[in-house]
């Protein structure tokens, strides 16, 4: 019973492997911890002008625009988009990996609140 309560919690909170695409180790120039625990990972992320994070992963969860800037994100795939992003609002952001510049005239400042399940 023990072992079988002990493996329901491992699935119900899935432990972070090492993972080398992890933002916070890849993009540590523009991404900081605000807070961890077993549920979430909050990050704030901040990209000057011109800047390019490296190809890095997010899990899904949402993400709070604090600033009003576009970006250009680049998936693993190859497939380039440009986004507006306006400050106030917020968004459900799926896994993905990716690169991101920001471009026009406005740096980024967004939180991204990583779900951990």
């Amino acid at each position: 019973m023990v072992a079988t309560c002990l493996g329901a919690a491992f699935l119900a909170f899935p432990q972070v492997a090492d993972d080398p695409l992890d933002s916070l180790k890849v993009c540590a120039a523009t991404q900081h911890l605000i807070l961890e625990n077993r549920f979430v990972r909050v990050i704030d992320d901040q990209i000057p002008v011109g800047v390019s994070e490296p190809m890095h992963r997010h899990p899904h969860g949402v993400v709070v625009y604090l600033t009003t800037y576009t970006n250009e994100q680049t998936t693993q795939d190859g497939k380039t988009t440009v986004q507006e992003r306006k400050g106030g609002t917020a968004s459900w952001s799926e896994a993905t990996v990716h690169t991101v510049k920001t471009i026009g005239t406005t740096p980024s400042h967004a939180i991204r609140i990583e779900l951990k399940f």
